[in-house]
């Protein structure tokens, strides 16, 4: 993993991923999602932040999936982020949860024996985005090396993120390529045909991917940070998004104070 200190969660689909790396050690839980991720997610960061011995001003950053995905999902991590960040005056690190996806699905395929860790792949992400469509987007992952430094994977942009039609998706020319995500059951012989698993944007895949987006120095101010929806059309307008954020940044700052003073003086 890395010395730093990560604390990590999705809600962008039915499932809530949270996730705290001190260094070395890692803890993650799964719980429900959806409408109680709003509810739920504060009281587990800060229950897990404890387990782990650590408190939130000595995180590097905030590490949360931006999206696309759940619209009530991406707002109430986004204002979680914001809020926690804020109050501990530290940044947040927005990761896209598509390559959240690719990254859960080459580290679950390397850990079965499926591919070795060192060889290239290309992830085709595919997450279910309702409205008969799907969320959808490519990478590549192949090791790099500089100079006389280590060798390290790093995964790059294949196809853009996009929403459409299962029937619209185009699968990379690259070879091999695994389809992964959560939209294989609801669109099945629609999608493009391959050999394929089921995959989320794990608070592990974000952990995993944080050092190299921080050292690409794609951490952000709290209050720069933003969802990343694509499906506009659909979403709130743009008033209501500001009046939602700021709301629930509101309160997110609150319980993020009385958190960090609490542990300041036990």
């Amino acid at each position: 993993m890395s010395a730093h200190n990560w604390l990590a969660f999705d809600t962008s689909t039915d499932v809530l991923s949270l996730g705290v790396a001190r260094g070395d050690q890692v803890w993650t839980q799964t719980l429900p999602g959806g409408a109680q991720a709003s509810s739920g997610l504060i009281p587990a960061v800060l229950a897990m932040l404890a387990e782990a011995g650590l408190t939130l001003p000595q995180l590097d950053a905030v590490v949360f999936g931006r999206g696309p995905g759940s619209f009530t999902g991406l707002r109430t991590a986004c204002a979680v982020a914001q809020g926690l960040a804020f109050g501990a005056d530290i940044p947040v690190l927005p990761v896209d949860t598509l390559l959240a996806v690719a990254e859960e699905a080459r580290f679950e395929q390397c850990q079965a024996g499926h591919i070795q860790s060192d060889a290239p792949l290309t992830v085709l992400a595919l997450l279910d985005a309702r409205m008969d469509e799907v969320y959808s987007a490519a990478y590549r992952w192949q090791l790099l090396s500089e100079g006389n430094g280590p060798v390290q994977g790093n995964w790059q942009e294949v196809s853009a993120l996009q929403v459409s039609a299962p029937e619209k998706i185009h699968s990379p020319q690259d070879k091999p390529v695994l389809l992964a995500g959560n939209a294989f059951a609801a669109y099945g012989e629609r999608l493009p045909q391959g050999p394929h698993c089921v995959a989320l944007p794990t608070a592990s895949a974000l952990l995993r991917l944080a050092p190299a987006l921080w050292a690409q120095g794609l951490a952000v101010p709290a209050d720069q940070a933003m969802p990343l929806y694509i499906r506009d059309k659909v979403a709130n307008t743009t008033a209501e998004r500001e009046a939602l954020k700021a709301q629930a940044l509101a309160q997110a700052q609150a319980q993020a104070l009385a958190a960090t003073r609490a542990a300041a003086n036990p």
